[in-house]
């Protein structure tokens, strides 16, 4: 099972300090060596903006492989979501007047090619244009950072 962390889920990790919650990194450096923890680069553009957090970038920086460049199949697939005229709410207005990095069309199409589950803290909501109403409707696994550490089977 290969997991595409949106930025929501991977600034969560700040709460976990490094040096009290070791295991987690232990088990995330597993997952990111197996290549079974992805990303895509508008996430690590989006962590870049305002104020990222410095013991989740410092460990980010030195696994940034993780950031991968959306394949011809993802960037087609993305298209498929914006053709849906009420996903294009997934660019806020502020994204398109700022010009700020958009990662969620990319992180959603980065799972449904890869055959992945998205990890995201985003919930799903009646009518709206989030992440796991897109997933729901593209037939994409979505979960929160919770249920991954279920699945990892971390105890703490």
């Amino acid at each position: 099972m290969i997991y595409v962390f949106d930025t929501s889920s991977l600034s969560e990790f700040k709460h976990f300090y490094p040096g009290i919650f070791k295991s987690i990194r232990i088990g995330l450096d597993d997952l990111v060596e197996r290549q079974k923890l992805v990303s895509t680069r508008e996430v690590w553009n989006e962590l870049q903006r305002g104020n990222p957090n410095q013991q989740v970038n410092e460990w980010l920086k030195v696994r940034k492989e993780i950031f991968t460049t959306p394949s011809l199949a993802e960037l087609q697939f993305v298209s498929e979501i914006f053709k849906i005229p009420h996903f294009q709410g997934l660019i806020g207005q502020k994204q398109r007047l700022k010009g700020d990095p958009v990662a969620d069309p990319f992180v959603i199409a980065c799972a449904k090619i890869r055959g992945g589950t998205v990890v995201t803290e985003e919930q799903l909501k009646p009518n709206a244009a989030k992440i796991p109403n897109v997933c729901q409707h593209f037939d994409v696994p979505c979960i929160d950072l919770e249920t991954f550490m279920h699945q990892q089977e971390w105890r703490f």
